[in-house]
């Protein structure tokens, strides 16, 4: 079993008609990713815009994000916007769209969910970036699109080993007694820290690999309950597979534990 992660998901298919628009982007995938970053404004660089703008960041599919995009400013996409005729869009946003570009481009790429060290000194907030595969080097190279041209991270182009941990590398170092689950959770707010935070991004990783590149706040399976503090053992352990899987990386494994039960994204999520 293959996964292949040079064409497009669900989430990273453009419509027909975008197609043209997307003709001169660059070749280089670094680049590719600048350009998606030049698409693209935080919610928190966001205060100036309408409130009803903020909704933007709920947008799931790629083509929804440009359909946003070129109400806004018809130009192709290789050109970079004024801030104000940017998509409002999260961290996973600036990933996605990036990861879909790379595809279109015929680069190998995904998004990964879970956590940048960068942001806060001894936080680990939560994050999304994107992966490509590096044809001459034989390896993922990781980049988060959204830091381009920003100091936070020392190389966003090609994050360093630890600068960011998917959900299940972040959930190994918890379950192993390194790392505090408490120092894991979302900027901005006071609920959403410890382990099932941290629960909560290995699966969306796992789905992620699986190129259903979920909202940062989409629930599905036991996630919920999680949250709740309903969950006990046997999730604590289905969530050890699941980081394993993640590590591990063989396309039929990842694809077997996906689809067994709590793992799958349903058709209709919250």
């Amino acid at each position: 079993m293959v996964i292949d992660y040079a064409s497009p998901g669900v989430f990273t298919t453009l419509d027909t008609d975008q197609f043209p628009l997307a003709a001169d982007l660059p070749t280089d995938p670094v680049e590719i990713c600048r350009a998606a970053n030049g698409l693209l404004l935080h919610p928190f660089d966001a205060a100036t815009l309408p409130q009803e703008r903020m909704a933007e960041k709920n947008l799931r599919p790629t083509s929804a994000i440009v359909r946003a995009l070129l109400r806004l400013d018809s130009a192709p996409l290789h050109l970079t916007r004024p801030a104000h005729q940017r998509v409002v869009g999260t961290c996973r946003h600036f990933a996605t769209l990036s990861c879909a570009l790379l595809r279109l481009r015929g680069f190998r790429a995904r998004a990964r969910c879970g956590f940048a060290t960068y942001f806060a000194a001894g936080q680990n907030l939560d994050h999304w970036i994107t992966e490509y595969w590096h044809v001459d080097e034989q390896r993922w190279v990781r980049i988060d699109s959204q830091l381009l041209g920003d100091e936070r991270a020392a190389q966003p182009e090609d994050l360093a080993p630890g600068e960011f941990l998917t959900g299940g590398e972040a959930w190994s170092l918890y379950r192993q007694g390194a790392a505090d689950p408490n120092t894991f959770g979302v900027a901005g707010t006071t609920h959403a820290w410890g382990a099932a935070e941290i629960r909560g991004n290995a699966i969306r990783d796992l789905a992620a690999l699986m190129k259903m590149e979920t909202l940062p706040w989409d629930e599905w399976g036991r996630m919920t309950a999680s949250y709740e503090g309903k969950t006990d053992t046997d999730y604590d352990l289905l969530i050890d597979e699941v980081a394993a899987t993640c590590a591990a990386d063989i396309p039929s494994d990842v694809d077997r534990l996906y689809h067994s039960a709590d793992l799958r994204v349903p058709d209709e999520i919250r």
